[in-house]
């Protein structure tokens, strides 16, 4: 029981000690709290200077947690960042001794007076921070103040290499009310307090979330001084570049990839036959899909005029390639379903078609058939099977008859010439005096029928030779 007794009443000691150092320490803060905003006369909309002719520096620095979008169609880019602000206020100093060396105490920036920095290319009209944090005061009058903010800042775009392109937003801060004599911002990292001073790291990327979309390749900063005609004061501000390259796997999957397959698609329109009737139909479809993705790009990109993306020219130059080759297509159908029985070869197609385009393209045309012509040796002779060609022999040539002229010997492929009337078979016969007479042994009706089949027959065959191909 000694020792456990021994042991609480130390544990008691040491809590007591804890709560008189604690309420010591929030006496002391309270204290300090007192004398420095309600004892001291503090007011918070007085600039915090010495002499009201002295110029309080502000020392402005950003920290970017997150890039939460960049609105390509509106031209904003929205981010989360924390606003740093450092300056010195005469009014807030106090010597630590007098307070248990306390050198820092916490104090609503709602009860001091803060500077109006504000985001100048603000996009949304919300000019000032998201959360009013408190604010640290050091006892040497060192004001620090670090409210976060969500920013939506206007950016312009260029869309010239979407989606492999490279943006650069500004962040332009100053001071909405008082002039470069009254307040002077510089920025926190600068060594000089000198305008036009790039400074390279100029953001804190030390907490960034990285954004599925961009790829943060540098933030710089740089203070200008500008003067407006209306006045002759100078007004400084603060200007920090965010310099952004475009992640393109997305687009590279989703649009880059299947523009280019879809356009690879019509050159196979040239390749289908024409005999399969779906040519046509391959056109079409590709130009729809061509539409769809050239519709959809119009709603990613910001509706400009000043300057047209490299995937929407190539879009536009494939549609119009499309369109040409359905054109082509149409002219090919139309000429492979011609034939003989319904059009007639131009001499200029002839010309162009079989004598300039086999040269140019070295071709050469496949040899024609040609026709074993009639013997003069061979003859037409009607017999009981019809219409025979029969080789000429001695034996069957008609014999002289004493008194008969030498032309009536002759047989009708040697006597007369290669019309259709000459192939015609005739009769010999001799009269009563012994001589060669010829008669024709069929009717007006036989010898139309016969004309008509001969000039089928020779349609028939023209035809075959049109529509075969000849090996070669």
């Amino acid at each position: 029981m000694g020792p456990c007794v021994s042991t609480s009443i130390g544990n008691i000691k040491y809590f007591l000690f804890l709560i008189i150092v604690v309420c010591e320490a929030s006496d002391n803060a309270k204290r300090l709290y007192d004398d420095l905003l309600r004892r001291s006369g503090y007011n918070k909309l007085i600039r915090p200077v010495g002499n009201n002719s002295d110029r309080l520096v502000v020392r402005l620095g950003i920290r970017l947690s997150q890039l939460i979008d960049i609105d390509e169609k509106n031209q904003i880019m929205t981010t989360n960042v924390w606003l740093r602000q450092e300056w010195i206020d005469v009014n807030l100093r106090w010597n630590p001794a007098e307070y248990e060396g306390m050198k820092e105490i916490l104090v609503p920036s709602q009860q001091l007076w803060t500077p109006d920095v504000v985001l100048y290319n603000n996009a949304d009209g919300n000019y000032e921070v998201t959360l009013m944090t408190k604010a640290t005061l050091h006892s040497d009058g060192r004001v620090v103040w670090e409210p976060p903010a969500i920013y939506k800042s206007s950016c312009t775009i260029n869309v010239e290499f979407f989606p492999f392109d490279e943006q650069q937003c500004l962040l332009k801060f100053g001071s909405w009310t008082y002039d470069g004599d009254q307040v002077d911002l510089t920025h926190i990292c600068a060594r000089t307090n000198e305008p036009n001073v790039t400074i390279k790291n100029g953001i804190d990327l030390r907490e960034f979330y990285p954004s599925v979309e961009w790829d943060i390749l540098e933030v710089s900063a740089v203070k200008t001084i500008r003067e407006y005609p209306c006045c002759k004061e100078r007004y400084p501000d603060i200007t920090f570049n965010v310099t952004m390259r475009r992640k393109t796997l997305f687009h590279t999957v989703n649009l880059i990839i299947p523009c280019v397959a879809i356009s690879c698609l019509t050159v196979l329109v040239f390749y289908l036959p024409s005999d399969s009737g779906e040519k046509i139909t391959l056109c079409i479809s590709i130009l729809l899909s061509l539409t769809v993705f050239f519709l959809l790009l119009a709603e990613i990109i910001p509706p400009t005029s000043t300057v047209v993306p490299l995937i929407g020219k190539y879009l536009l130059f494939t549609m119009i390639l499309v369109t040409l080759s359905i054109i082509v297509t149409v002219i090919v159908l139309n000429v492979h379903f011609r034939s003989p029985a319904t059009h007639s070869m131009s001499p200029w197609v002839r010309r162009v078609f079989l004598d300039i385009l086999p040269r140019l393209l070295f071709m050469r045309r496949p040899h024609e058939k040609q026709e074993e012509p009639l013997s003069p040796r061979k003859f037409i002779v009607r017999t009981c099977n019809g219409l025979e060609l029969r080789n000429v022999v001695d034996d069957l040539s008609p014999r002289p008859v004493v008194g008969q002229r030498y032309e009536d010997t002759l047989l009708p492929r040697q006597r007369l010439g290669n019309n259709l009337d000459d192939l015609l078979p005739l009769d010999y016969v001799e009269d009563a005096n012994g001589a060669v007479v010829t008669r024709r042994p069929y009717s007006k009706d036989i010898m139309d029928a016969i004309e008509s089949v001969t000039f089928i027959a020779e349609h028939l065959k023209r035809e075959d030779q049109d529509t075969s191909l000849p090996r070669i």
